[in-house]
């Protein structure tokens, strides 16, 4: 490793996923982060704009950005639209990492012919293709990506933030449950809200703590008062990344209902901090959960079986904490942040050594 290096990221560095990527790089291998993203957000004549912005401004845009930072690598997120821009930018070495199960999404829509050519694109230019789980490195193979360009690991978790806490230590009445999804169409909140009300309907009293926020907001705020849940349900809005180990710590169970998943930092989150999870059962999550075992598998839009699940749990402490004994010991050994990054950090620094003695 050869003094400090600056790295050019493209992608919305709001984003929690974002910054755990940004701030290892800086912490673990001592790397300047500068970084550009699209200006277009929301839907409608928005979303057109932010397309043909994407399409024919963001990369003369991202070759302005390399020519006044001079950065050593560009990185980006997602293949389809991030990762297409790292790869025309005239720069390498270039890391691209595929943020779902394909990228390619949603399924059916008109777009994903071109998403695939811009996906191809980043595939075939990139030095390093980084699939955060097994899943995505399988949809990659499939499209006949050079699998030795592939880094199959997780970011990671920062276990000095995420702090274990048994079953008996979570002391709240009522029982906690959290979900850190935003507030999308695609996680489906309304299939949740479903089940937390047929829960009290059956006697038992939870907390649902909402955490995020999004478009759907308002909607879902309206939907939990007319299921008569508005004080059981809080909408916490968008919090600091340094108060989430906290809500987790105190919440039993973890709730998230996609209607897809690629390899999700949340559900780590939640299992690290010793949240018990309930997710659907999609590819992503059955990597990590095993049914009946560690956790729960919930069938798409399934509000009676998620119900079902929580309310048998609720009188099976003993389960809860073997199940959430395990899922420590498993980030710990495959989603420790300090070590992952570091790996990640080494590799990068491997690729700009390379192409500075060309």
């Amino acid at each position: 490793m050869t003094g400090k290096r600056k790295i050019l990221f493209l992608g919305e560095v709001y984003r929690a996923d974002a910054q755990t990527w940004i701030n290892g790089l800086k912490e673990f291998g001592d790397f300047d982060i500068v970084s550009y993203e699209l200006k277009g957000e929301g839907g409608g004549w928005k979303k057109i704009f932010r397309f043909l912005e994407f399409l024919f401004i963001g990369p003369l845009q991202v070759r302005r950005k390399i020519r006044h930072e001079k950065p050593d690598m560009v990185i980006a997120e997602r293949t389809t639209s991030y990762g297409y821009l790292a790869a025309v930018s005239g720069l390498h070495p270039i890391a691209v990492a595929q943020q779902g199960v394909t990228d390619l999404f949603p399924v059916g829509s008109i777009m994903i012919p071109i998403k695939k050519r811009l996906q191809r694109k980043a595939f075939s230019n990139a030095d390093v293709l980084h699939a955060w789980g097994p899943v995505m490195a399988e949809h990659m193979q499939r499209v006949g990506t050079d699998m030795q360009k592939v880094m199959v690991m997780p970011k990671g978790i920062d276990l000095r933030k995420f702090q274990f806490t048994t079953i008996a230590q979570k002391q709240q009445q009522p029982v906690r449950v959290i979900v850190t999804r935003s507030l999308t169409w695609v996680y489906c909140h309304k299939v949740i809200f479903d089940a937390a009300a047929s829960i009290k309907n059956a006697g038992i009293q939870l907390e649902w703590l909402i955490v995020g926020d999004g478009v759907l907001r308002q909607e879902l705020e309206a939907y939990v008062t007319a299921l008569g849940l508005q004080h059981d349900v809080k909408f916490l809005g968008r919090i600091h990344n340094h108060d989430l180990p906290a809500y987790l710590a105190s919440s039993t169970f973890y709730v998230s209902m996609p209607m897809t998943e690629g390899v999700s930092a949340s559900l780590f989150e939640a299992m690290a901090a010793g949240c018990y999870p309930l997710v659907t059962d999609l590819p992503g999550n059955r990597y990590w959960v095993r049914n009946d075992e560690n956790g729960q598998l919930i069938p798409v839009n399934d509000s009676a079986a998620l119900a079902e699940k929580i309310i048998t749990l609720y009188h099976q402490s003993d389960v809860l904490a073997k199940a959430i004994g395990e899922n420590r010991a498993f980030i710990e050994s495959y989603a420790n942040y300090e070590i992952n990054m570091k790996k990640i950090a080494d590799k990068y620094h491997q690729l700009i050594d390379q192409y500075s003695e060309k």
